[in-house]
C-alpha cells in the first residue's frame, strides 16, 4: 500500500511552509531517519526525515512551493515489494489543480499553490472567515480575504462570483475580472451599527489596497520585493501585539563604570583553550550578555512580574526565560536563554553566541525560540540612545537597551561624569502594571550599577 508523505508541522503555531528543497528523486530508496526535504517556516529552515520504508515513487509538490499547508501531500512512497509506478497513482489526484485565471485580467492573477492559494496580505480576522451570503438558503460563500477587501471597495457581491480558486473560493483574480467586465451585482449596503456599538470592518477605516499604494508614485520609480513567510508573520504579530496588548512604559538610566571595569576584570581572566583558529579563550563577555543576566535576576526578585497574560488566568513562571532579539536578514528572530537566572555569565554568553549564530544562518529549532517569559532588545550597538520595544506575546514585558554613553551628572552636589545607558521597559498593562513595573526596573538597575550580585 503507497505511504503518503505530508507537510509537517514543524512548529504548533505552524500552518503553512516552503518547500524550499527535495534531497532526494524518484526512484531512491529511503529508511527512518533519512533527510528527505527542507521545509522553510516563517523563522527558520529546517530538516524533514523520513518516518518509513520505501521507495520514493513520486514529489507531488515540486521544490520551491511556497504556502504549502500542514498535512497537505508532499509525497508518495512504495512499500517494500510495490511497483513504484502504481504507487505514484495514488498520488496524481492529491495535489489540487492549479486554477485557470480569468482571461479578463491575467497578468493579474494569482498562482495557485498546491493545497493552498498564494497567502495574501492580512485583513482583520473577521473578514478572514466565509459568511453566508445573506441568500435565503444561508449558503455560505468562500472567498480569500483580499477578494473579498477589493469585492467590498468595488461594490461588487462575491456571492454573484464564481470561484476559480481551490474548491471553488473566489480569489482577486474573479474580482478584478468581474471589474473588468461590469457584470457584477452590487453589494449590498452595510446595515447601520446600533449606537454605541464598537466600530465594524464595514465602518472602521480601511487601509489602502496594493493598487492604491502604487499609484501613488511614479511608474518605473521603485521595484516590488514580496514578502516571504519571516516577514508576513513579523507584520502579523507586530499588529497583534500593538492593537491587544495595552503597552505601558518606564525609562531609567542606569550607570555602567561598575559594570564594565568587572566585565574587563572577568574577560582577562578567563581560561584559554585550543581550536582550530589557535589559542582563544574560553569565553568573552559582552555587556548584553550581562543586561540578560540582570533581568533575569531582577525578574526572580520581582516574581508577581514574571507573569503572561491569558484570558482566564495569570501564568506565573518560576524561572527566567530571556528571549533575546537578534537581527537576520529579512527580520528579526528572538531565541531564548533557558533559566537564565541560573546560569553563569560565562555560560549565557556562549550559549548567547551559538544561539545567535544558528539564527542568522535559518537553524534554530522551534523550542530554541518559542516561549520565553520576557525579552531583551539591545539597539545599543548602534548609538541609538534610548527607544520603545514591542512586546513579544506571550511575554509580558520586554527591555529596550540604549548604548552607554558618557553624561555629566550630579554627585553629592558636584558634576562627574559617567557612562549612562538608558533602558525602557514595556509592559502588559494587564499583567504588570505600573507600580511593578517601576520595581521590577529598579531591581534590574540595582543589578546594573552593583554586578557583583550577578556572580553569587
Amino acid at each position: 500500500m503507497p505511504i503518503n508523505i505530508t507537510m509537517p508541522a514543524l512548529s504548533p503555531t505552524m500552518e503553512e511552509g516552503n518547500l524550499s528543497k527535495w534531497l532526494v528523486k524518484e526512484g531512491d530508496k529511503v529508511s527512518p531517519g533519512d533527510v528527505i526535504a527542507e521545509i522553510e517556516t516563517d523563522k527558520a529552515t529546517m530538516e524533514v526525515e523520513a518516518v518509513d520504508e520505501g521507495t520514493v515513487a513520486k514529489l507531488v509538490v515540486p521544490a520551491g512551493t511556497e504556502g504549502v499547508k500542514v498535512n497537505a501531500l508532499i509525497a508518495v512512497l512504495a512499500a517494500e515489494g510495490e511497483d513504484a509506478a502504481s504507487a505514484a497513482k495514488s498520488g496524481d489526484g492529491a495535489a489540487p489543480a492549479k486554477a485557470e485565471a480569468p482571461k479578463a485580467d491575467a497578468s493579474k492573477a494569482e498562482t495557485p499553490k498546491p493545497e493552498a492559494p498564494k497567502q495574501e496580505p492580512a485583513v482583520p480576522k473577521a473578514e478572514a472567515a466565509p459568511v453566508a451570503n445573506g441568500h435565503a438558503n444561508g449558503e455560505r460563500i468562500f472567498a480569500s480575504p483580499l477578494a473579498r477587501r477589493i469585492a467590498s471597495e468595488a461594490g461588487i457581491d462575491v456571492a454573484a462570483l464564481t470561484g476559480s480558486g481551490p474548491h471553488g473560493r473566489v480569489v482577486k483574480a474573479d474580482v478584478d475580472a468581474a471589474i473588468s467586465s461590469g457584470g457584477a451585482q452590487t453589494a449590498p449596503a452595510a446595515k447601520a451599527a446600533p449606537a454605541g456599538a464598537p466600530a465594524s470592518a464595514a465602518t472602521a477605516p480601511k487601509a489602502m489596497s496594493d493598487e492604491q499604494v502604487l499609484k501613488l508614485f511614479a511608474e518605473g520609480s521603485y521595484e516590488l520585493v514580496p514578502h516571504d513567510n519571516m516577514r508576513k508573520t513579523i507584520a502579523r504579530r507586530l499588529v497583534e501585539a500593538k492593537t491587544t496588548i495595552p503597552h505601558f512604559y518606564l525609562t531609567l538610566d542606569c550607570e555602567l563604570d561598575a559594570l564594565l571595569a568587572l566585565r574587563t576584570q572577568i574577560n582577562a581572566a578567563a581560561p584559554v583553550k585550543k581550536t582550530e583558529k589557535g589559542e582563544t579563550p574560553a569565553y568573552k563577555l559582552s555587556v548584553n550578555d550581562m543586561v540578560i543576566k540582570a533581568l533575569a535576576l531582577a525578574l526572580m526578585a520581582v516574581p508577581d512580574a514574571n507573569a503572561s497574560w491569558t484570558e482566564n488566568a495569570m501564568v506565573k513562571h518560576k524561572h527566567a526565560d530571556v528571549g533575546v532579539a537578534v537581527s537576520i536578514p529579512g527580520g528579526l528572530i528572538t531565541p531564548i536563554i533557558r533559566r537564565a537566572d541560573e546560569k553563569t555569565l560565562s555560560v549565557i554568553s556562549n550559549e548567547m553566541k551559538d544561539l545567535a549564530g544558528r539564527a542568522r544562518s535559518r537553524k534554530l529549532k522551534p523550542e530554541e525560540y518559542q516561549g520565553g517569559t520576557t525579552a531583551v532588545s539591545n539597539l545599543g550597538m548602534f548609538g541609538v540612545k534610548d527607544f520603545s520595544a514591542v512586546i513579544n506575546p506571550p511575554h509580558a514585558t520586554i527591555l529596550a537597551v540604549g548604548a552607554g554613553e558618557q553624561r555629566a551628572v550630579v554627585k553629592n552636589g558636584e558634576i562627574k561624569i559617567a557612562t549612562i545607558m538608558s533602558v525602557t521597559l514595556s509592559t502588559d498593562h494587564r499583567a504588570v502594571d505600573g507600580a511593578l513595573g517601576a520595581e521590577l526596573l529598579v531591581a534590574f538597575k540595582r543589578m546594573i550599577e552593583n554586578p557583583m550580585g550577578m556572580l553569587v
